[in-house]
């Protein structure tokens, strides 16, 4: 018999980068299925406050930027207040990437450093202490991008950075083995304003490359993110590719 209880399912999810995409359809679908949902952006969009007016007693949204460690560990406190103690964190804020490296000014890679590495870090370490320390037990998702295991051009930076929070991932797994379950989400590209910057040719070329022959979407990642969150599984440490294809 194992030593570790299974981890059961989430019941206060924060979700960052919530305010459309990929955020917004994670936080949807969560309270569709009675999930007690935080969730911050750096703009709350018409589309998150409707939610909010929608289920009051279960949601809980803010303007927040993620780099702003005082604002998002202050935002952390109020969910505990409304909604509970977090025991599900959904690191999906990010910025992407428009040029090539050699023309990336030194000032933009910190930024996309800090904003798609460093801050998910500091959040993640933030919620779990206050998790672990109440003895309860967890789940962390982290939305990474196929960049980050099979590179592109333009997108070496933003690469890096996934492929950070893909590493980080796994040695979480293995530090609080039995207490939370860390997995990551790898999209391939989304049609959406980030991958926008790729170019039509570009995007038409990944299409065409997709053995499913579509791009990502949003909906074809929230089912991932829901089971590693809510259902009852042994899957840890893992990046799981969601791409039609597209990286093999």
């Amino acid at each position: 018999m194992s030593d570790f209880p299974p981890i059961p399912p989430v019941s206060v999810v924060l979700v960052s980068g919530a305010s459309r995409g990929l955020g917004l359809a994670i936080v949807t679908d969560l309270l569709e299925r009675g999930v007690k949902v935080a969730a911050f952006a750096r703009t709350v969009t018409p589309e998150l406050e409707a939610l909010a007016s929608k289920y009051p007693d279960a949601t809980h949204v803010g303007s927040v930027d993620v780099t702003d460690e005082k604002a998002a560990q202050a935002f952390v406190k109020e969910v505990e207040g409304k909604l509970g103690v977090i025991d599900g964190l959904v690191n999906n804020a990010a910025i992407g990437q428009d040029s090539l490296h050699v023309h990336t000014s030194s000032d933009r890679i910190a930024q996309i450093i800090e904003t798609n590495l460093t801050a998910p870090l500091v959040l993640t370490r933030f919620v779990l202490r206050r998790l672990i320390g109440k003895g309860l037990k967890g789940r962390v998702v982290n939305v990474t991008s196929i960049c980050g295991q099979r590179g592109y051009q333009g997108l070496v930076a933003y690469s890096a950075t996934k492929g950070g929070l893909d590493a980080a991932t796994r040695s979480l797994a293995r530090e609080l083995g039995g207490r939370v379950l860390a997995n990551a989400v790898a999209p391939g590209f989304f049609a959406s304003e980030m991958s926008a910057v790729l170019g039509a040719n570009q995007l038409e070329s990944i299409a065409r490359r997709t053995p499913s022959g579509a791009m990502t979407t949003p909906e074809d990642v929230v089912p991932t993110v829901r089971m590693l969150l809510l259902e009852q599984t042994n899957i840890n440490g893992q990046s799981i590719v969601i791409d039609g294809g597209g990286s093999i």
